[in-house]
């Protein structure tokens, strides 16, 4: 595949929160930011469905998710990386 082609996917860090499926691990991200008018930080968050082949994936771990082409309904990204 081509280098180029990869560097314009998004790239995502979130934790692992929930294990069950096969080959599918759901991933919370959490992004942080400042509210326009009160300055208050704020935290949000999104859960993802991403795709891992054959590693297993404990709840609670930190993994770095790639989008990709569509996988099934919900399932658009995959486990790049697992991190520390």
């Amino acid at each position: 595949m081509d280098t180029e082609e990869r560097g314009r996917r998004k790239v995502q860090e979130g934790t692992v929160v929930a294990n069950k499926m096969q080959k599918t691990v759901t991933v919370r991200v959490e992004r942080t930011f400042r509210h326009p008018q009160y300055e208050k930080v704020i935290t949000r968050w999104k859960k993802y469905y991403a795709h891992v082949e054959d590693a297993k994936l404990e709840v609670g771990q930190r993994v770095k998710i790639e989008e990709t082409r569509p996988l099934s309904k919900l399932k658009r990204w995959r486990v790049v990386e697992t991190l520390a």
